[in-house]
């Protein structure tokens, strides 16, 4: 052979591997569809705040496209552990802004689709309980992982955050196509099987757990004011295994149990625990559900997300312990790694940790303190907090301990609730869902959406 027709030949056979590359991995989008390397972000102070809220937002989901497990499609629990490990809440998260992602060009729609496809297949396959998905699944294989010893079962809040986000994908996917048309008809058969009226063992209350092996033993009933408030909904919402009002009434609320009512930094606290909790209490369950105009008869959601945030913003102002570094634009406290490991941080457990999700997430109720918050940590914390994927997961300025982590539970809210913020887009798709206005009619919610 003569060295031209080698050469021809070479160029043939990197072009194929080129094209067999992309869009099979779901960890890439294809190669058509992948953008220019990333340069070195800008510096802090050429970002305005739109510019800022661009790429935080961008950055992040890429955890959940580039980053997400090559086999089930499925977000990573996190960064830094087995690499195998899927969740299935955080991945409700991450798949809730795939109409998002769509809608600023960052995927295709045909992208979004093919990832839907190969999420559903895994979810289609694995070991389910009364319809619930586990916590946690191996991403290589399907099993089921267990969380502790006796919850190696079906995990209620965990598969509602799940469905959450698959029924916003069913919403935004109504094209007449038979491959949209075949996603939403699986969507269903997912959110159908899920037999929430099991998880009240008869009772007036939603159990968060169900085992197998241990049945009921871990008795953790889902009530008080906290992140589940999804469960409720969907339960509620259920067209084939609904529950009645009361279970909410009687068995979330707890008769009313969960109101609060008491003023701290001069904000008063419609409902939840003193100072309010951590602020994943805010944001989990609203990444679909819209709280503008929300209300029941225990409370106003608009009122108690923005009092949460408020309470949350002025306790770091204050800060009673002294950690350094707190303040008007380094603040938020919520659930997130620190240096002595995974801790649930709060007003009321206050470790000297702040966590950027939690005061990016708020940005619908605190808008410019949200935004002030990242320009403060990109400006000042960047060449430690920044990184692949946006910001790490958390910092303990004190100590100089920066994360080098990220994990999807804290990953999806940034996302999802940039965009209620700018567009309302994921609350437009979740509160148009027919089942849904039904659910929240039946538990006496009102609301402009429905």
């Amino acid at each position: 052979m003569n060295k031209q027709f080698l050469l021809v030949l070479a160029l043939i056979t990197c072009l194929v591997v080129w094209q067999g590359c992309g869009s099979d991995n779901p960890g890439q989008m294809d190669p058509t569809e992948q953008p220019e390397p990333d340069p070195d972000p800008p510096p802090a102070e050429t970002l305005s705040d739109e510019e800022l809220v661009d790429l935080v937002q961008q950055k992040t989901f890429n955890y959940f496209w580039d980053g997400a497990d090559p086999n089930s499609g499925l977000a990573l629990e996190r960064s830094n552990g087995s690499g195998t490990t899927v969740t299935t809440g955080g991945s409700g998260f991450g798949l809730a802004s795939f109409p998002a992602a769509v809608e600023r060009s960052w995927i295709s729609r045909q992208h979004a689709i093919k990832r839907l496809q190969k999420i559903l297949s895994f979810l289609e396959e694995v070991p389910t309980y009364h319809g619930a998905f586990s916590h946690w699944y191996d991403g290589s294989t399907g099993k089921n992982k267990s969380f502790s010893e006796k919850d190696n079962g079906g995990d209620l809040v965990e598969t509602a955050f799940l469905i959450q986000g698959l029924l916003i994908n069913r919403q935004y996917f109504d094209g007449s196509s038979e491959v949209e048309q075949n996603i939403r008809q699986r969507i269903t058969a997912l959110w159908e099987a899920v037999e929430w009226t099991w998880y009240t063992q008869g009772e007036s209350v939603l159990y968060w757990h169900w085992s197998p092996e241990y049945d009921f033993d871990i008795g953790l009933r889902i009530q008080g004011y906290n992140e589940a408030l999804m469960a409720y909904v969907l339960a509620a919402s259920s067209p084939t295994h609904p529950i009645k009002a009361e279970v909410y009434h009687e068995g979330w609320a707890g008769g009313g149990n969960l109101q609060n009512g008491s003023s701290y930094y001069d904000t008063t606290l419609p409902l939840g625990p003193k100072l309010g909790g951590p602020l994943f209490f805010a944001h989990y369950s609203f990444i679909g559900l819209n709280p503008k105009g929300l209300s029941d008869r225990y409370a106003n959601y608009w009122d108690q997300n923005k009092a949460h945030s408020l309470i949350n913003y002025k306790y770091c102002i204050d800060n009673p312990l002294g950690y350094r570094g707190y303040g008007g634009e380094a603040w938020g406290l919520t659930a997130s790694d620190g240096p002595n490991g995974y801790r649930v941080h709060s007003p009321t457990n206050d470790l000297g940790v702040i966590t950027p999700t939690a005061a990016i997430s708020s940005i619908p109720y605190t808008p410019e303190k949200s935004i002030a918050a990242m320009h403060y940590f990109y400006g000042k914390l960047k060449d430690r907090l920044w990184g692949q994927y946006g910001f790490h997961d958390a910092y303990f300025l004190q100590e100089q301990w920066f994360a080098d982590s990220y994990l999807a539970i804290d990953q999806g809210p940034i996302v999802g609730m940039i965009e209620n913020y700018r567009t309302g887009l994921l609350w437009d798709l979740f509160m148009a869902d027919p089942e849904i206005k039904e659910g929240l009619i039946k538990l006496g919610f009102s609301s402009p959406a429905i």
